[in-house]
């Protein structure tokens, strides 16, 4: 049985180099319509993707997996931690009764999910994301759903200090048709979505993506629906001893992106914080040391 860290779809990636090409035909299949592709039984999984069983049998013992049936289960899990609610999320971790006080299983659930995060991470989709957040032309659009929108706030709150073209998309669905009309070729889209996944946000990734915006996802490791239409995803791990998913690794995730796109863009961000800083003086927002 594989590690509980690791979902399918990692499996899949971490195995895909060594599997046949008719393997790779059913994980590619699996791949575009995940988990649903393989909530079946073998032998319809199978014809689906238009493999033998033999294939599909073969593949799920790559993974780790004693046979299908251990293999549906874990996709089963997936799909049941993907739409589960705080209730049911916080009914996972009480009734192992842990002997330990609360901010131990905190400290230890969080320093867990930073180290999955980024040992997960690809570095070349990371520069790659980073150069679409700091180029030259075009807007960089910023978007979260409803726990997720703040982390698009303080998104934007640093990008646009960084660079110009940085538009803040209101949580608001009924406004977004205004934003995508201005969308086009040379575009970047953030999004933030992270389980229970809003479909509004999965059909504004296809509209933007359909108008040649490149789309960067940022998401929990069961990942967002979003993903099959993004440029860049990057999976973080949220779980916690609580009713609620962590954003510690998400953020983190942000303010590495934040740091990167500012140096891509120095010495233009530079002269943007100098400016700025002029212009706080000028509203004297801030409290100068010695001041009254």
């Amino acid at each position: 049985m594989p590690e509980n860290d690791q979902s399918v779809r990692d499996l899949i990636r971490s195995a895909y180099d060594g599997l046949t090409p008719s393997e790779r035909k059913f994980a590619n299949a699996l791949l575009q319509d995940y988990p649903g592709a393989g909530l079946a039984s073998i032998t319809e999984v199978a014809a689906n993707a238009d493999v033998s069983t033999p294939t599909v049998a073969r593949m799920v013992q790559k993974l780790g997996f004693k046979g299908f049936p251990q293999f549906h289960k874990a996709l089963l899990r997936e799909l049941q931690a993907k739409v589960s609610g705080p209730t049911q999320r916080r009914a996972a971790w009480a009734t192992e009764a842990p002997e330990t006080h609360l901010l131990n299983r905190f400290s230890q659930a969080v320093t867990h999910n930073l180290a999955q995060s980024f040992s997960h991470l690809d570095s070349q989709s990371f520069d790659a994301s980073v150069a679409l957040m700091a180029r030259e032309t075009g807007q960089l659009y910023v978007v979260g759903g409803r726990i997720t929108r703040s982390l698009a706030d303080y998104a934007f709150t640093h990008f646009q200090a960084i660079r110009p073209g940085v538009v803040h998309m209101t949580s608001s669905t009924a406004t977004w048709p205004h934003y995508v009309l201005d969308m086009g070729e040379g575009d970047t889209l953030l999004i933030f979505d992270i389980r229970r996944y809003e479909s509004n946000l999965l059909r504004l990734a296809e509209l933007a993506s359909e108008r040649g915006v490149k789309v960067v996802l940022i998401t929990d490791q069961w990942t967002s629906p979003v993903a099959r239409v993004a440029d860049h995803a990057f999976t973080c791990w949220v779980e916690i001893p609580s009713g609620w998913d962590s954003n510690i690794a998400t953020m983190m995730l942000l303010e590495a992106m934040i740091a990167a796109v500012q140096e891509a863009r120095w010495p233009d961000a530079r002269d943007r914080y100098e400016e700025l800083d002029r212009i706080f003086d000028q509203t004297r927002l801030f409290r100068k040391p010695g001041g009254s």
